[in-house]
């Protein structure tokens, strides 16, 4: 018995221990807009660690300045309950700095909010970010997608449409499998009951990286045709099992082989981009289409896939992409900062969408982080500087890829471009 009281006391003790813990997170800011900074003019980060929303004090921090210009710095600091740690740098060229700010604790061992580590901050700023360009695409780039796109001419326009449930009366919906060259587009389509020919804006989206199945688009197809796709022609609506599966076998590791990349036909993306271009002919189809709204969306891997998908297919009207994937693919030899991204082979090329970004004819929008380096705010502004229609790029300070700062600076650009024709 004295042996089951002292558990359960120790067990209070725990509990109690962990309901005062405090959440940490950090707080970043520049001290002015993280856009502007001028070659060689002070950068000043402000960084503040909190708990439950407040400043904290005697917390070990370790932080890293990287930038585009190849220098490394690092240092650390004991976090103050007044004041936030102060980072000064600059950069002399056209790019980004990166500042990675950590959490330590006692032991100087990652800081965490129970059994997660404290996410890091990271953010950047930049300077005559207006003026990076991008790694010369392939001389042949329209040759070789004039080709592709040949290719899959060959292959009829057919579809298999099985009716499945769409949880609303008023929404048809169905598993689509489109015939392409090698798998099939594989989605969810839906549209309107009893919808008018030439009545309907047409809308695509696309998934970021991994496996799984597509989404019904029971949303957007309460008023226009709505189709959404995986990433790789499989099946849809099955078992996690499945998808685990082919993420660990089939599909384990996809896009990232050098030796497909050696060669822009045998490349993982070049049958991925093929069921693009399908999908949207698929869309464009459609009886109720109105033959003027196309609209694509994505992120990360999806942004990567809309924002190619606008380039190949003059008829898409908008595109909106969240920070998207594989721009500036060999940014990483003129010395920029790379990101999570395939090795380089001079095949990847055909398939940077910030090379398909300068033949987009439709409005786009774009959401970026300053921290995120699975796809680089280098890369966002070739992007943003290809792109020759009207355009929206907003950064958000500390922000990675799949993390947002509470209450981060935002910043946004725009350019009026040429509208489409």
């Amino acid at each position: 018995m004295l042996k089951k009281w002292m558990l359960s006391l120790m067990f209070f003790w725990l509990m109690a221990a962990l309901a005062m813990a405090g959440t940490f997170r950090f707080d970043g800011k520049t001290d002015k807009n993280a856009l502007e900074y001028q070659p060689g003019e002070t950068m000043v980060f402000t960084v503040q660690l909190l708990e439950d929303g407040n400043p904290v004090g005697g917390k070990n921090l370790k932080w890293i300045r990287r930038g585009d210009d190849g220098k490394t710095e690092a240092g650390t600091a004991v976090s103050s309950a007044t004041e936030p740690l102060v980072i000064k740098t600059s950069i002399d060229q056209p790019g980004f700095v990166r500042i990675t700010v950590s959490a330590l604790d006692d032991e100087n061992k990652p800081l965490k909010n129970g059994d997660k580590k404290v996410t890091d901050f990271d953010g950047g700023a930049g300077t005559r970010i207006l003026e990076i360009q991008g790694y010369p695409e392939p001389e042949d780039f329209d040759a070789y997608w004039a080709k592709q796109k040949a290719r899959l001419a060959e292959v009829p326009l057919r579809a298999d449409c099985v009716p499945v449930e769409s949880g609303n009366e008023k929404i048809l919906a169905y598993d689509v499998k489109i015939d392409c060259l090698g798998k099939p587009v594989s989605g969810y389509f839906c549209k309107p009951k009893d919808a008018a020919a030439k009545s309907l804006p047409a809308r695509v989206s696309f998934h970021g990286y991994g496996v799984r199945s597509a989404n019904k688009p029971t949303g957007a197809g309460v008023n226009s045709l709505a189709l959404d796709i995986n990433a790789h022609g499989i099946e849809n609506g099955q078992p996690e099992e499945y998808y685990q599966k082919l993420q660990q076998n089939e599909l384990r590791g996809y896009a990232f082989s050098k030796e497909e990349n050696e060669n822009p036909e045998t490349a993982y993306f070049n049958g991925m981009f093929l069921r693009m271009i399908r999908a949207l002919e698929f869309i464009k189809s459609q009886p109720e289409w109105d033959g003027k709204t196309l609209i694509v969306s994505g992120g990360s891997q999806g942004g990567l896939q809309c924002l190619s998908a606008a380039g190949l297919d003059s008829d898409v009207t908008e595109c909106y992409a969240n920070v998207p994937w594989c721009l500036d693919l060999g940014g990483r030899n003129l010395g920029r900062q790379s990101g999570w991204f395939p090795a380089w082979t001079d095949a990847l090329g055909y398939f940077d969408a910030a090379n398909h970004a300068k033949r987009i004819q439709g409005r786009t929008e774009i959401v970026a982080g300053l921290g995120d380096y699975v796809c680089p705010p280098s890369g966002q502004m070739v992007l943003y500087n290809n792109l020759k229609v009207p355009v929206k790029l907003t950064f958000y300070q500390g922000k990675t890829h799949s993390y947002t700062m509470p209450d981060a600076q935002v910043w946004t650009l725009e350019k009026k471009g040429n509208p489409a024709p």
